[in-house]
């Protein structure tokens, strides 16, 4: 996302904490995302209004045009959107959409993409509320991994002749009672076409939950799980070096033979034994 639309987008995930000055219009659901005490009840009801209504605008090009066009008055599209999803949406999504309309848009299609990104947002401070955002970031990762690490469910996931509603079972089936609410729905919505794969999908959202928790997320891949304590010492240490909280995702790879790797960002650490081996392979052939 880029000019306006990058501006837009962030000027909507900055009304979501009431300390950074939030608009009368979204005061409400503001109060209930920061502070509600229905534990993120509400946030899971906004996060899957504006799913959906970020689903109707992929789907109606003409809806799509005409509520992000500058040259019409930011009341007449309220009235649209009132028009349209008012008998749909709880009245505090309907604010959080009429809201949006009001913003500029650099291209048509960047509100249905920032209105699934403010979804993500929710379920993340959703999750927050139940105190399950730890558990959010690990399961999300878990089923990345899971879905790279088989090529059935990973075809099954992509199949275009299956429903979305079929691929959303499927994840359903794969995690309840394994996972945190927040991780399913989230994982549910990976599968709806709107990035090029469920791994993208997933790969964004974990990057959502660790930015607006104000946190870094390193993946560690080692030959062996590490111990719970070096885990909390390579976390502190990352913490130090990069002045933030850093959330670890560890990735057990037997290639690695001893050592560990850390990638955060575009920053590669790596320490690994394979990594000295070749090195020392390359100077022998020098």
């Amino acid at each position: 996302m880029r000019g306006a639309s990058a501006h837009s987008q962030a000027a909507l995930v900055d009304e979501l904490t009431p300390a950074s000055g939030i608009l009368p219009t979204v005061a409400r659901w503001a109060s209930k995302l920061t502070g509600g005490s229905d534990d993120g009840a509400d946030a899971a009801r906004l996060a899957d209004d504006l799913f959906g209504v970020a689903d109707v605008l992929r789907r109606e090009a003409s809806l799509r045009r005409t509520v992000t066009d500058a040259s019409l008055p930011a009341d007449a599209k309220a009235g649209l959107v009132r028009q349209i999803f008012g008998e749909a949406l709880d009245s505090d999504s309907l604010d959080v959409v009429i809201s949006a309309v009001g913003h500029r848009w650099t291209a048509p299609r960047d509100l249905a993409d920032a209105l699934e990104h403010l979804g993500v947002v929710a379920v993340v401070k959703g999750a927050e509320q139940r105190d399950e955002a730890d558990a959010l970031e690990d399961e999300l990762f878990a089923f990345s991994r899971i879905v790279a690490d088989n090529p059935e469910l990973r075809d099954a996931l992509s199949d275009p002749a299956r429903s979305v509603a079929d691929k959303q079972a499927l994840v359903r089936g794969l995690l309840e009672g394994k996972a945190a609410a927040a991780t399913i729905r989230l994982a549910q919505q990976s599968v709806v076409g709107t990035h090029r794969t469920v791994a993208l999908a997933v790969e964004d959202y974990q990057k959502v939950a660790a930015e607006h928790r104000h946190r870094l997320t390193a993946t560690v891949r080692v030959a062996r799980p590490l111990a719970e304590q070096d885990a909390r010492r390579l976390a502190e240490a990352l913490e130090r070096q990069y002045g933030r909280p850093v959330h670890v995702n560890e990735l057990v790879d037997p290639e690695v033979l001893g050592g560990i790797r850390v990638e955060i960002g575009d920053d590669v650490i790596d320490g690994t034994v394979s990594s000295r081996l070749n090195e020392a392979r390359r100077r022998l052939a020098g």
